[in-house]
């Protein structure tokens, strides 16, 4: 059975805490590839805040305002090529107060919407459908995915 709503706003916000708890590992670790060829903790957290601001800025705080949602197909390495970059103008504490300040404004917009506000389906900016379930659905995995690179890497400087 697909999960409520509900679950999934619960599930987006667990990174909160994971990411919180980072803040524990000095700063030279976060600047260190988490595993050979990889990138470094801090890109990877600046990897995913600018994906919570690209998302948010052009798509949930779009449907909370009810203006046209601009979320666009993106080139994935062009917008990563181009987070690595911002990660190196970045202080950690930085990075993780825009990760905070993002993931926060999704949740508080998206929390204690009735279950067809999420399943709603709008046009994006390329005509394609988005609604905030099926981001949800797809960025929740990506969440997960990059928790399991982490725990091996923190695991392995302890």
């Amino acid at each position: 059975m697909a999960k409520a709503s509900v679950e999934m706003v619960e599930e987006f916000k667990t990174f909160i805490d994971f990411v919180q708890e980072l803040k524990m590992i000095e700063e030279e670790h976060w600047n260190s590839p988490i595993s050979e060829g990889k990138w470094s903790l801090k890109d990877v957290i600046c990897h995913i805040m600018l994906w919570d601001i690209y998302f948010y800025e052009e798509g949930i705080e779009k449907i909370k305002l009810g203006q046209s949602v601009t979320v666009r197909h993106l080139n994935f390495d062009e917008f990563n090529a181009n987070a690595r970059e911002y990660a190196k103008t970045q202080t950690r504490d930085s990075i993780m107060n825009q990760f905070f300040e993002y993931r926060n404004k999704i949740i508080d917009d998206i929390t204690g919407l009735p279950e067809e506000d999420y399943i709603k389906e709008y046009k994006d900016g390329d005509g394609k459908k988005f609604s905030i379930r099926g981001y949800l659905r797809g960025f929740i995995p990506h969440d997960k995915h990059h928790k399991k690179q982490i725990e091996k890497y923190v695991k392995s400087i302890q």
